[in-house]
């Protein structure tokens, strides 16, 4: 029996199969492309190749946050239920869709609706909120209550861990996602660059690799490193943006490092896609807390205050 309604986002980058049960919502958030206004439904009315290989010709999508009636709307639908909901949203890190959903239901409340309704800012992106997501949907089907689901989501979050490789760094400068001369950098040297997702949900470079067989056995190497030895939940995400063959071979290598890996090829959808452009690689996975990966302004400030390093 399932207790509450269940929202996610596009921003998962699940396969759309995945998210189809009752009480089970899908917001999708917005791009433009070419002068068009799309919305990110998971390669539902377009194909993945069609998307990169405009990007590929010169195409340069952008993308924005959910706008405030969206989850208006959204928001009514849930209350009319009459069930509980929770809203495991994309990072507050990388857009301000968290913080417009949290103005929408103030708004609403003040208004006098009457709704139990939790959002939870994940802290991730991609698959690694992918990762989140699949899990929480197992636990709702197993009948969670709206205030376990999302006390639970808010400590797991720190516990999905991922790595991501991309073609070049020139997308994500692009969309302001990094510095650029960090991109000039990476484009200087020839290398492929490896990010991944900071505990506050930020982008994060990671390292380099030479060629995409080296970045691709750094991604391999990255998850026997940080994989989590007593987690039950064997499940890997693995993201690709229009190279399911590599996809294929990054499977392959995945679990001949670790039989009891579970594999789920995802593509990259539209919106995170505008992004880091094709090519693009990841790995998400259940591993190490990513509080205790301090950075060295962590570590300073456990010592000025006597903490341990």
């Amino acid at each position: 029996m399932r207790t509450c309604n269940l929202v996610v986002d596009s921003c998962c980058d699940l396969p759309y199969e995945l998210l189809e049960a009752d009480g089970l919502y899908l917001l999708n958030f917005p791009y433009l492309m070419d002068g068009g206004s799309f919305f990110d439904d998971l390669f539902q009315s377009r194909k993945p190749q069609d998307f990169y290989d405009a990007m590929r010709k010169g195409s340069a999508p952008t993308t924005s946050q959910v706008p405030m009636p969206q989850f208006l709307e959204l928001f009514r639908s849930l209350a009319a239920t009459g069930r509980p909901s929770v809203y495991l949203s994309f990072s507050s890190g990388l857009s301000g869709s968290y913080d417009a959903a949290v103005l929408a239901l103030s708004q609403l409340q003040e208004e006098g609706l009457d709704a139990e309704i939790y959002l939870v800012d994940t802290h991730l992106a991609s698959i690694a909120e992918g990762v989140l997501v699949h899990e929480a949907i197992h636990q709702w089907k197993r009948g969670m209550s709206a205030a376990d689901l999302a006390a639970w989501a808010r400590e797991a979050c720190y516990f999905v861990n991922e790595q991501f490789m991309v073609e070049d760094l020139d997308t994500l400068r692009r969309g302001g996602r990094i510095p650029s001369t960090v991109a000039v950098a990476g484009t200087a040297l020839d290398v492929k660059p490896l990010l991944a997702i900071d505990k506050d949900g930020r982008l994060a470079v990671t390292g380099v690799a030479r060629g995409r067989k080296k970045a691709m056995k750094a991604l391999v190497e990255d998850f026997l490193k940080r994989k989590s030895e007593d987690n039950q939940i064997s499940t890997v995400l693995i993201g690709h943006a229009d190279c399911p063959k590599d996809a294929q071979k990054l499977k392959e290598l995945l679990v001949k490092a670790d039989e009891s890996v579970i594999p789920v090829i995802c593509n990259i959808g539209p919106v995170i896609g505008s992004h880091v452009g094709p090519g693009m690689l990841a790995v998400g996975f259940w591993g190490q807390d990513k509080r205790e990966n301090l950075s060295l302004a962590d570590k300073i400030a456990r010592k000025v205050k006597g903490g341990r390093d």
